[in-house]
């Protein structure tokens, strides 16, 4: 199928009704693929706000964001939306053929700065009507003004520290080795087999270590993996605001990260959080430092400003913001 219709059931009484058009969002098959949007949606209807979802299915394959054109456009004429919320640039420019409700586009990250999205973003940048980014980096790739750097929250009521033994418990996980952790999809630019040589190389020196991969788990679960290890990491290619980051940090989990997107500004100067090269040793080395330093860290208060809630009043406010200029 082209593309998912998710509806509101609240929307009509809504007093600010928005349609969200993404390329990413949890459904049957793929309930870890999209949550931050997902969760973005949710803390938006709980402020009030009235939000349909319109998913395509743009990762089966292309041709999807042209197949769904017509269908958007039914959905568009449908219900009274007072403006249309894009994530990515292709669901921006399927969002686009449309000149009836203002736009806002969120950049994530990569698509800004790498493949042929990068030239699409800076040229659908100029055609929206409102700009949100997730980074200042992302804000530097775009290379044009925004309306506000909003990176996506995190659900601090799901995201908490736990005990480390009970999570290993729950999970089937060795007690009597130090877990390293990557969360995320199995793609080409999160650099897995870095962090899979830094372990090996770690193993070779005899360090008792392991790494556990979280790939294509439920939402849900991804905290009980992050309580169970002891340390996360992740050396992408490239990010514009990590949330597994702001996960670990909510966890109090020790951090080894490459210089990517926000980290430095989410992470700061946790104690036991350390950023690497992003080569096999230079995060070997890394990884090594946080299983020496051999307990939690403090991150959980340093993320509070980054919960679900605040982060999508941000979000609300630039919906009223760009209305207000096109009234």
């Amino acid at each position: 199928m082209a593309y998912r219709f998710f509806p509101d059931p609240a929307l009509p009484k809504a007093t600010l009704r928005v349609l969200v058009v993404t390329n990413m969002y949890p459904h049957p098959g793929a309930e870890d693929f999209g949550t931050f949007v997902y969760d973005e949606v949710r803390a938006l209807r709980s402020l009030g706000v009235g939000v349909d979802v319109f998913y395509v299915d743009g990762r089966s394959q292309r041709a999807h964001y042209f197949l769904a054109l017509p269908a958007f456009w039914r959905q568009v004429r449908a219900r009274p939306y007072h403006l249309i919320h894009a994530h990515y640039a292709l669901t921006g420019v399927v969002a686009r053929v449309q000149w009836s409700k203002p736009l806002v586009v969120t950049f994530h990250g990569n698509e800004v700065a790498i493949s042929f999205t990068a030239p699409l973003s800076k040229v659908l940048a100029r055609l929206a009507d409102g700009i949100i980014v997730t980074s200042r980096w992302v804000a530097e790739h775009l290379g044009t003004r925004v309306d506000a750097i909003i990176p996506p929250g995190v659900d601090l009521n799901l995201f908490r520290p736990m005990d480390q033994q009970t999570a290993r418990a729950k999970l089937n996980l060795p007690m009597d080795r130090q877990l390293v952790l990557f969360v995320g999809q199995r793609r080409p630019d999160k650099r897995i087999w870095v962090i899979e040589a830094a372990v090996a190389q770690l193993q070779a020196q005899g360090w008792p270590v392991e790494l556990v991969i979280a790939s294509g788990q439920p939402h849900d679960r991804i905290p009980l993996y992050m309580n169970a290890a002891d340390v996360l990491v992740l050396v992408s290619e490239a990010e514009g605001s990590p949330m597994v980051i702001k996960e670990a940090m909510a966890c109090n989990l020790p951090i080894v990260t490459g210089d990517l997107g926000d980290a430095r500004e989410v992470i700061g100067d946790t104690a036991g959080c350390y950023f690497c090269d992003r080569t096999v040793e230079g995060t070997a080395t890394a990884i090594a430092q946080a299983l020496q330093f051999g307990r939690r860290t403090d991150g959980r208060h340093r993320v509070q400003h980054l919960s679900l809630e605040a982060t999508a009043r941000r979000v609300k406010a630039v919906y009223e913001r760009v209305l207000e200029r096109k009234q």
